[in-house]
């Protein structure tokens, strides 16, 4: 064989390998930016991930598009933040998919605090799931852990690589956790009433001991009624609240005008439906944002 016929086959075999380890991969397609960076790093260079809805945006007020549909499509696995979260969207998704895109509800395999829509004898039966589980760190470890067992179920060959990557983001994950409790505890435990936009913040409130007074319900579409805002300017009156806090991807209107009629100033902005531009950029820069802005402006 001459030269130029084996260096033609040479690249022929390379072409064919380089296709063959992109087919290999799995492609993941992603509805929440949280789990889309936990399959990027429980899956390394074994998958490909779409970040459907993308940093900054709103998942209370997302849209399927054809483009994302066709995102979903392509994908081996859908990722869904569950408990809800995807509201009226999600019938239309999974009509659309073919059978053999794997769908997985993560939140749905967590634990759910639930929150009654009323008091009295009909509160059971209108208590919903909170579905901002990620604003825990013990839910994401857990939600750690789902992805990488549908990794590994749909990709057996790759099983010990996703043990290794969920491994290792574990360990992010509880360093992030210890910073955090440490953080914490420079804020007096009197002082950590937490004033929120929306009520995102009730898995972190859980986890660090914060009560928790928001201005809409549990999604951005929920708006405050009077009697509402004005129970939380007393409330905040009444407890000598110093701040309130602001959501990146929200209008402020309504918060501003209760820091007039309160007293208290606007702490700062925080990321409460998954990752955002800036700061929040990764789950770690997340979380770091948030409890630096709430502490320091509580203190």
């Amino acid at each position: 064989m001459g030269l130029a016929s084996a260096s033609r086959a040479f690249c022929a075999c390379l072409l064919l390998f380089t296709t063959a380890n992109l087919q290999a991969q799995i492609k993941v397609g992603s509805f929440s930016t949280v789990l889309s960076e936990i399959a990027q790093k429980v899956g390394g260079k074994n998958v490909v991930v779409t970040f459907i809805i993308k940093p900054g945006q709103d998942p209370h007020e997302y849209q399927l598009t054809p483009g994302d549909l066709g995102a979903a499509t392509a994908s081996d696995l859908v990722l869904l933040s569950g408990k809800g979260m995807e509201g009226t969207y999600l019938r239309n998704l999974r009509d659309a998919l073919p059978k053999q895109v794997q769908v997985l509800a993560v939140g749905d395999d967590i634990p759910s605090l639930t929150k009654g829509a009323d008091e009295g004898k009909d509160a059971e039966k209108e208590a919903t799931q909170d579905p901002h589980w990620w604003n825990s760190i013990s839910e994401t470890e857990k939600a750690t852990a789902v992805v990488r067992d549908a990794l590994a179920r749909l990709d057996g060959q790759h099983a010990a690589d996703y043990q290794a990557g969920a491994t290792a983001y574990l360990s992010l994950l509880k360093e992030l956790d210890s910073w955090v409790k440490r953080k914490v505890a420079e804020l007096p435990r009197d002082r950590r009433i937490l004033v929120t936009s929306h009520d995102a913040f009730q898995y972190f409130a859980k986890d660090y001991g914060f009560q928790i007074d928001s201005i809409e319900g549990l999604t951005t579409d929920q708006e405050p009624s009077v009697s509402h805002v004005t129970a939380i300017i007393a409330e905040i009156k009444k407890q000598g609240v110093k701040a309130i806090f602001l959501e990146n991807t929200l209008n402020p209107k309504v918060s501003v005008e209760i820091t007039r009629e309160s007293g208290a100033k606007i702490g700062g902005s925080l990321y409460a439906d998954g990752l955002g531009p800036g700061d929040g950029e990764t789950y770690e820069g997340m979380l770091r944002h948030n409890v630096t802005t709430i502490v320091d402006a509580l203190k």
